[in-house]
């Protein structure tokens, strides 16, 4: 993340104000837009062209709203620029219905002039489409590890805390490189120590100086540079940021002039808010004109994020709900439901204000409805702040409202866009982008007690490794031939990418990877030998969508046991595969050496795999229930293999039935506290053959078994045991196993003598829900084939 490379802009830095008129864009207009296809003049003063070309009696108008003055809506751009932009935007988008752009103006009026009665005037000529009141809100505000103020920065933290920026950093474009946008407000302090070296310039409109401290705090959020002052921005190397300003112009004419400097896939934020009724706060695409300005930006491809509005400040009245909220024209134009013909969609993605604190809730001044898209923090924003004087070193821990929330989901959607073109070699548009933020499969939802919709704040971990980018390694170990990484049902203790050998390997990659012969044999190497070393290599999988750089294998041992808890684990030791290509390639670590063998007898062993970016659960997080519970039935970063016993290897005991062999296993608890468990045994063996089950009584007593066989007895007290299927299934009732249990078990084997000549499968499976937990497999195979697994006790 501290790589940051200085940049520089690709075009010089200039200024542009509006072409002909300063109108004091703070204040009440009356925005008028004619029918398309009305032919009036676009130029400042058109009214005296109205009644000559019979658009409407303008001389009435005038006699009863004296000093009333038509004047261009559109001044950045000349028109020709403005149809330009309007034809790229009907190629690219084939939904995209535009208006007449040239029809749209502002009647200037005296102060004391009432401009409702004025719209209500002007709404009664046949050659108006709409005219309404335009009252502009206030700002829309309530109130690494180099950066100093960083800690504080929860926003940019890990899910649920944040949207995880701190992850995106990791990945090529995942810092904003590549990427662009405009921020929309009315004040900046751009030559701030933490933001000049974006070398930010104003492209339209004027500064109005009291608004320095809002527009910084939300550069601060999005863009602060990555250095050893400050704090540090969601996208802190950004290719390129520019503003414009709608003080001394309007917002759609600041929207439309952004347009001229973006291009598909970049970005737009809306740091805006008007009146909508009465005293209430909404978004700015309420209104007609403003709509169409994002409507057009969305149609050539722009992504928009757009402040919902901070309501009302105290939360009385109630903030704006844009399920009911009707227009001037009674229309329910933000109610986004299929049944609803009057919703319009804009495209823009629109931001509510929640808490900073998870789980998060709305906070009482945010919008809430079904167009709301994403939340984000609305409190506690550590970020850059400015004095109408134009401090340059000034900060905050205290911006929010909708306009903290929105820079945050502006600048995960740069990250998402700069991993795309960086991995993908393509940007995201905006239908595209709102979907993938606004995904409850990949974002955060607010609490469960949070009533009101307010959408999801984006995780970018989790859009990292889903489907949709799948940029991350997703490394995985197979619990049996035919696992593909996916969570299963099948065995989770025949992984064949465990290989132990008594001796080294010249080439592992050739003998064992990809391409081998050997990718799907499960019975590889499983001898160890007595007074040397020994050896294990691990094979592993890369399924992501990126390279995984210094994949660590561990392995440990552990006793045969049914339920291999990590409190059973003993290590053995790790190897670093410095790279696992992605494509599913199976890979080979160089070989781990094993000195300290245990004694003779029958083991199992855990492998675990991972990185930075697709790390492995360590032991000490799986001594929870749950945790562990959840790991080895969905992580594929860890798997078990349970090496053969091989037929006869273990002397009978006193008081064995005469040609038995025993099998021993621990049957194992969980480790907090008890828990109902079964025992399922399977057996896969010749016609003749017999299979006992030796376990305490107490066990036997509390499945509910009955013990048809009474202890035999040479000298030492064996038994109870148990008749179990040979040739299929015997599936005991469940019943609570003591936490941390270790009840020691055989299972006693007896083939006949003519069927000795092949290899045969025993195994014993442990459920908890009637989910398999673990599993020991023996196989039993004839002399000449018979190998040590484990090295004889030492003399």
């Amino acid at each position: 993340m501290k790589s940051r490379m200085a940049r520089t802009k690709s075009r010089a830095a200039r200024v542009r104000s509006p072409k002909g008129r300063m109108t004091g864009g703070d204040r009440p207009r009356v925005v008028v837009k004619f029918r398309d296809g009305v032919q009036l003049p676009y130029e400042d003063g058109a009214e005296k062209y109205v009644e000559r070309l019979r658009v409407g009696p303008w001389s009435k108008l005038a006699a009863e709203f004296p000093g009333a003055r038509l004047t261009r809506m559109f001044t950045a751009l000349a028109p020709n620029k403005i149809r330009e932009l309007v034809s790229r935007a009907v190629k690219l988008d084939e939904t995209y219905r535009p208006p007449d752009f040239l029809t749209f103006f502002v009647v200037d009026a005296p102060e004391g002039v009432d401009l409702e009665r004025l719209a209500r005037a002007l709404n009664e000529w046949r050659s108006v489409q709409t005219a309404y009141v335009d009252r502009p809100g206030p700002d829309p505000v309530v109130n690494p590890a180099d950066d100093p103020r960083w800690p504080n920065q929860g926003y940019l933290d890990p899910a649920p805390d944040g949207i995880d920026a701190e992850y995106a950093w990791g990945f090529a474009g995942g810092d904003g490189a590549g990427q662009r946008v405009v921020d929309l407000e009315q004040g900046w302090t751009l030559d701030h120590e933490d933001l000049v070296d974006h070398g930010a310039t104003l492209l339209h409109g004027t500064l109005l100086d009291s608004s320095r401290g809002h527009g910084t705090s939300v550069l601060g959020e999005l863009c602060a540079v990555d250095n050893s002052i400050g704090c540090v921005g969601i996208a802190p190397n950004i290719d390129s940021v520019d503003v414009v300003s709608f003080h001394g112009s309007t917002r759609p004419d600041a929207i439309v002039a952004a347009l001229d400097s973006l291009s598909f896939g970049e970005m737009l934020l809306l740091e805006a808010q008007v009146y909508v009724d009465g005293s209430l706060l909404g978004p700015i695409e309420c209104y007609d004109a403003d709509y169409e300005a994002i409507r057009l930006a969305t149609a050539l491809g722009i992504i928009v994020v757009e402040a919902g509005g901070n309501g009302t400040n105290n939360g009385s009245p109630p903030p704006l709900d844009m399920d009911t909220y009707t227009n001037g024209a009674g229309l329910h134009i933000l109610f986004r439901d299929p049944s609803n013909p009057d919703f319009r969609d804009s495209g823009a993605i629109i931001v509510s204000a929640a808490t900073s604190a998870s789980p998060h809730t709305r906070r009482d001044y945010g919008p809430h409805g079904q167009r709301i898209d994403c939340y984000a923090w609305s409190q506690n924003i550590d970020t850059c702040s400015s004095s109408s004087g134009g401090a340059t070193n000034l900060y905050t821990v205290g911006f929010g409202g909708t306009s903290g929330a929105s820079p945050i989901i502006t600048g995960a959607a740069l990250l998402v866009q700069g991993m795309a073109e960086a991995a993908l070699g393509y940007r995201f548009g905006p239908h595209q982008m709102r979907v993938l933020l606004s995904d409850p499969a990949t974002g955060t939802p607010p609490a469960a007690t949070e009533t009101t919709h307010i959408g999801v704040m984006p995780n970018l971990r989790a859009i990292i490794d889903g489907s949709i980018l799948n940029l991350a390694p997703d490394i995985y170990i197979r619990d049996h031939v035919g696992d593909t990484g996916d969570p299963h049902t099948g065995s989770i203790s025949a992984s064949p990418d465990i290989i132990l050998l008594p001796d080294p390997v010249a080439d592992p990659q050739a003998t064992y990877g990809e391409g081998s012969g050997t990718e799907n044999v499960s019975t590889l190497g499983s001898t160890a030998e007595e007074g040397q070393t020994n050896y294990i290599y691990v094979r592993v999988r890369n399924r992501g969508g990126s390279n995984a750089a210094d994949v660590e294998a561990t392995v440990h041992w552990a006793p045969v046991a049914t339920l291999l808890t990590p409190d059973l684990w003993n290590p053995v030791g790790s190897v670093v595969i410095p790279n696992v290509p992605n494509g599913d390639i199976l890979t080979v670590s160089d070989g781990i050496p094993w000195n300290s063998v245990p004694a003779e007898g029958h083991y199992c062993f855990v492998g675990l795999v991972g990185n930075a970016q697709d790390p492995a659960p360590g032991p000490a997080e799986m001594l929870d229930w749950d945790q562990f519970y959840r790991f080895i039935r969905e992580n594929n970063n860890v798997t078990w293999r349970n090496f053969n016993v091989e037929h006869n290897e273990s002397d009978p005991e006193a008081g064995d039935p005469a040609g038995y062999v025993g099998l021993k296993f621990l049957a194992t608890g969980a480790p907090d506290r008890a828990r109902a468990m079964q025992l399922e045994f399977v057996g896969k063996l010749p016609e003749g053959a017999r299979l006992m089950l030796e376990a305490p009584r107490f066990l036997l007593q509390a499945a509910g078994e009955r013990m048809p066989l009474p202890a035999a007895g040479r000298g030492k007290k064996v038994g109870p045991w148990l008749p179990l299927n040979p040739h299929g299934r015997k599936l005991m009732p469940a019943f609570p196993f003591p936490a941390k249990a270790r009840i020691p078990l055989r299972l006693l084997v007896h083939i006949p003598e003519n069927q000795r000549r092949n290899a045969y499968e025993v195994f014993v499976r442990q459920l908890y829900k009637r989910t398999e937990v673990g599993r020991v497999t023996w196989r039993l195979v004839p002399k000449q084939r018979r190998r040590r697994i484990i090295r004889k006790r030492r003399k």
